[in-house]
């Protein structure tokens, strides 16, 4: 469980504390805000990021991956969180930094937590959403296998502005063709 492999050749490994520059990094841009719960601006900020993906790892209630690059850097990160046992479901995030968009980290790194998930986890069902205005996660959600189910209005807030977003779903036994 502790590394992941997938078929495009990343490394998919759990995020370490030596992680902390590379999370600085990708939080850097201001969009990046909203990928976290709590400021990700200094050192500190970004080993409490750390430190929270592996407080759910332990906790068996989400599991992040650091997606990393050919120089053993840290480029990306997919997840499954909001693991809910009972009904066999779960959350599926990702995002990459700037230098990796564009090169496919983002749909092999989803593709591989959901064979993950489906596998070993056991889960049945793996949901995902995008603000409206993102094409771009759109894209890798459907790339990845996820199909959409529809929007949901207002959901999201960021300052004074609300966003609607689209909702997209893989089931375990989904023919992707891709697997």
């Amino acid at each position: 469980m502790d590394e992941l492999t997938a078929p495009e050749g990343f490394l998919l490994r759990p995020w370490l504390p030596a992680d902390a520059s590379a999370v600085l990094r990708a939080f850097d841009p201001a969009e990046m805000d909203r990928q976290s719960d709590r400021p990700v601006a200094d050192r500190a900020g970004a080993l409490a990021w750390i430190a929270a993906r592996t407080r759910e790892r332990g906790a068996r209630t989400g599991y992040s991956w650091a997606v990393v690059g050919e120089e053993g850097e840290a480029i990306g990160c997919v997840a499954v969180r909001a693991v809910n046992r009972a009904h066999g479901t779960g959350w599926v995030s990702y995002w990459t930094t700037e230098a990796a968009r564009g090169r496919g980290v983002a749909p092999a790194g989803v593709r591989a937590v959901a064979r993950w998930a489906f596998g070993e986890l056991g889960l049945y069902r793996l949901e995902l959403g995008h603000r409206t205005d993102n094409p771009a996660s759109c894209r890798v959600a459907v790339r990845a296998g996820f199909a959409p189910e529809g929007i949901e209005r207002g959901k999201l807030r960021y300052g004074d502005v609300r966003y609607d977003v689209e909702r997209h779903a893989r089931l375990a036994d989904d023919d992707v063709n891709f697997d």
